[in-house]
């Protein structure tokens, strides 16, 4: 077995979309970043790949490269997924957090749950998402950014 985790966070604008775990989100603000900026699938995809002892995402996916540029971040996971299954492995468990003031995360979880699923290729029932808010403090409460965080078990196939 293997063991990883990763945070990421990402600035809030109001000229970018709000899409968090695969799922666009109504909101007054979206996240800055190279690709859809889905902080969550982010830090999913770069604890995957530090299970794997295989770097970060800039290493794989650098903002340097146009190819990344706006693509859907659920795109990175699957290519993350591939190079997992190349080495031999599995997902064993995933549990993620986001750390978002607002809108509420709570109807949009299943969804998001059935995407790492299935990009992943796994049952959904080895996919925690969780949710939180900043209660107002820290640049998370003031709504200027959102932080995610994941850990992954990975196991040999």
């Amino acid at each position: 077995m293997r063991i990883g985790q990763s945070t990421d966070i990402h600035q809030l604008s109001s000229d970018r979309k709000l899409v968090i775990g695969g799922v666009e989100i109504e909101s007054d603000l979206g996240l800055v970043g190279h690709s859809d900026a889905d902080a969550l699938t982010h830090a999913l995809a770069e604890a995957v790949l530090g299970a794997l002892a295989l770097g970060d995402l800039g290493k794989w996916f650098p903002d340097t490269d146009p190819k990344w540029k706006g693509v859907n971040s659920q795109i990175i996971l699957k290519e993350v997924w591939r190079m997992m299954d190349e080495r031999g492995y599995r997902l064993g468990n995933a549990d993620t957090l986001i750390m978002i003031e607002k809108p509420k995360m709570a109807p949009h979880i299943q969804k998001m749950r059935e995407n790492f699923a299935e990009a992943m290729h796994c049952e959904i029932d080895r996919i925690s998402v969780k949710a939180t808010r900043g209660e107002k403090i820290g640049f998370v409460g003031r709504r200027e950014g959102v932080m995610a965080q994941a850990v992954v078990l990975l196991e040999e196939k």
